[in-house]
């Protein structure tokens, strides 16, 4: 006997993304209309964050009335792992949290990651909002719905797509980020504008320094056009079974680099790097002249970020860690590369990967 299980479903995940200045009010306005339907708050903060932001938001969710608990992760990279998901987990179900809660994200691209990744299989799911304090969340970690956790072999290996029921971009919290954040959040704004908005890219050119002085102007300019260049992507493909892979840009190289250096270099700082060796394989290829290729170096250098593999990463070692890439198939590197300044390369119906050979990025990474 066969049972068939018609399990054909639609599921809405719209949300907003609210770009502003001073968010906490809104924020709390917004959980007593209902945002999240729930009446329990779980906020999920680092030990940075927390005298910062993190405190006073769970004091305004308190103070308005409902059931509140604040959960603080060390602050870094390290923190992104398993270990700590099961410790805010364990946490949560300790201080009786079930599935009539909801998780409320405070801070930068780790908390959003991992307190995403919690949500989605705390109690099967529960909602959880995103409040970003970094550029680089704001950027690129805080939207799009990839949430995950950090192994000894690479970043990002274990996580699911689970989208936030909204998303506040506070503008205001990046003047507390020392200069090398905001920095390590420009590489992923200069990404966007290699890869889809060359306007944006211009911009940048014209005023990178406005936006490492928290220029107000400047600030809101480059929040609108990266998560308008993020979202004409994930709305197309929100799973990344093709396009989505172009958010990827820079990324082989650069996530392997942050392993490699037991995350001494910012994500930001690795990406970069990641960019000026895709965009040196890519003008062997012909996709990006040697002129833009430049353009593409000197911007991220004004940004105050590397655009050279440190001395104290071993190159062999980091040529072999590009395997751990999830855009890996049957064992074959696979590349997104920019095409010229605003575009990226296409090599195929919905495939937008190129595959490589281990010998053509060692050569580039020999000579960086």
């Amino acid at each position: 006997m066969i049972f068939n299980c018609k399990l054909k479903k639609v599921v809405d995940d719209t949300y907003d993304i609210e770009i502003g200045h001073g968010l906490q009010d809104k924020l709390i306005s917004d959980l007593k209309n209902g945002l999240t339907g729930k009446k329990k708050f779980a906020v999920v903060t680092d030990s940075i964050v927390e005298p910062l932001y993190g405190r006073d938001i769970f004091n305004r969710i308190t103070d308005a009335g409902f059931k509140t608990d604040l959960f603080v992760i060390p602050e870094g990279e390290k923190s992104k792992t398993r270990q700590m998901k099961e410790f805010v987990e364990d946490s949560m179900l300790e201080k009786g949290y079930r599935r009539d809660c909801a998780v409320i994200a405070v801070g930068g691209g780790v908390v959003t990651d991992l307190a995403g990744f919690v949500a989605g299989t705390f109690g099967r799911g529960v909602p959880f909002v995103n409040y970003a304090t970094t550029l680089l969340a704001a950027a690129d970690a805080s939207v799009g719905g990839k949430t995950a956790v950090d192994t000894p072999l690479a970043t990002n290996l274990i996580g699911i797509f689970n989208q936030p029921d909204k998303v506040y971009i506070d503008i205001d919290t990046w003047k507390t980020l020392p200069r090398v954040q905001i920095s390590s959040g420009l590489a992923e704004t200069v990404k966007h504008g290699c890869l889809g908005d060359r306007a944006l890219f211009e911009y940048l050119e014209a005023n990178v320094e406005k936006v490492l002085e928290n220029d107000v102007d400047a600030c809101e300019f480059i929040s609108e056009h990266n998560c308008a260049v993020k979202y004409n992507v994930v709305m197309k493909d929100e799973r990344e079974s093709g396009l989505r892979e172009i958010l990827n840009l820079g990324h082989t190289v650069g996530r392997a680099i942050e392993t490699v250096s037991d995350y001494r270099l910012y994500h930001g700082e690795a990406v970069s790097i990641g960019m000026v060796a895709q965009a040196r394989l890519g003008e062997k290829y012909g996709y990006i002249s040697e002129a833009d290729r430049l353009r593409v170096e000197t911007l991220l250098s004004r940004a105050g970020l590397p655009v050279t593999i440190p001395e104290y990463i071993d190159k062999a070692a980091l040529v072999k860690k590009l395997y751990t890439d999830k855009k890996v198939r049957d064992g074959k590197l696979r590349f997104v590369f920019q095409k010229g300044i605003g575009d990226v390369m296409q090599f195929g119906e919905n495939n937008f990967a190129k595959e490589i050979t281990e010998n053509e990025i060692a050569g580039i990474i020999a000579g960086m």
